[in-house]
């Protein structure tokens, strides 16, 4: 009985932390909502209180000046392409290098796998002067192409993991059939993949969707080109911020992501639970 009591309190306390770390989280979320409401003189006055006074028109003018609808295609296409690629490739790398287990494929595992413990920042200006002379700069289809080089170390590394799940004798058997090695990728292994290829959609929607850093120096030249995080930041300036416009933009921005995630959050689990089960 001692136990189970001790057991209990230990689960309340978890609880609560997590309780309270969750609302950590919430709480400039909530804060960045309930000002996008606002008019600037609240904002200003007192950014923590409930609105006095809404201001939907807030929401109808940022629509308008950023061009939501021109920028919104934009982040879609460059986010498609992005996780198409992503996707196809990791998938296809850990299933060879799964299947063909020697040297070269330890070492190129290894290769491909490292790249997640380098900052972006070190690479940043090299990447831009590289992107420049390939002609992949100021062009949506060419962002989303070099998504592909950022998202492959953790894709691969999530897809290899999650391989094992998977019997080799339904490779035996595809090549008694006569088929080759990309047709049993292709018709058999990649259907199976399903759960833990939700988990690296909903995962990289998530960043790609969100990232900054890499459209500010590659798309960022033309209005035509920026995405929707670029567009928010043009609410904020050196000397004066309309900080309701700012959150307004922000809720805009975000608000996919989030619907797409809260859609999705079951596959997350659905994926991470196959591969640690199963592996």
């Amino acid at each position: 009985m001692e136990s189970t009591g001790k057991k209990q309190g230990l689960h309340v306390v978890f609880l609560t932390v997590m309780i309270g770390c969750t609302l950590v989280y919430i709480y400039p979320v909530f804060l960045m909502f309930i000002n996008s409401l606002k008019p600037f003189a609240e904002v200003v006055s007192d950014v923590i209180a409930l609105p006095k006074t809404l201001a939907p028109e807030n929401y109808r003018y940022v629509i308008t000046k950023m061009r939501y609808g021109k920028l919104f295609f934009n982040t879609a296409l460059i986010t498609v392409i992005g996780i198409t690629g992503i996707v196809f490739f990791a998938s296809l790398a850990a299933y060879m290098l799964h299947r063909r287990r020697n040297r070269f494929t330890a070492f190129a595992r290894i290769f491909i796998i490292t790249p997640m413990l380098i900052p972006f920042q070190t690479i940043m200006i090299t990447l831009l002067k590289t992107m420049n002379i390939l002609h992949l700069t100021g062009s949506r289809i060419g962002l989303g192409i070099q998504y592909w080089g950022f998202g492959m170390a953790m894709a691969a590394f999530i897809f290899y993991n999650f391989m094992s799940t998977i019997p080799t004798e339904l490779d035996e058997s595809s090549c008694i059939d006569g088929a080759s090695t990309f047709r049993t990728y292709l018709t058999i292994i990649f259907p199976l993949l399903k759960s833990v290829t939700a988990t690296v959609v909903v995962l990289d929607v998530m960043w790609i969707w969100n990232d900054f850093l890499l459209p500010l120096l590659m798309v960022n030249r033309s209005n035509d080109t920026k995405t929707l995080v670029l567009a928010a930041y043009t609410f904020v300036g050196q000397f004066n911020t309309e900080w309701h416009y700012a959150m307004t933009a922000m809720v805009l921005v975000v608000l996919p992501s989030i619907a797409f995630f809260v859609l999705f959050q079951k596959n997350i689990m659905a994926g991470v639970v196959a591969g640690a089960v199963k592996g």
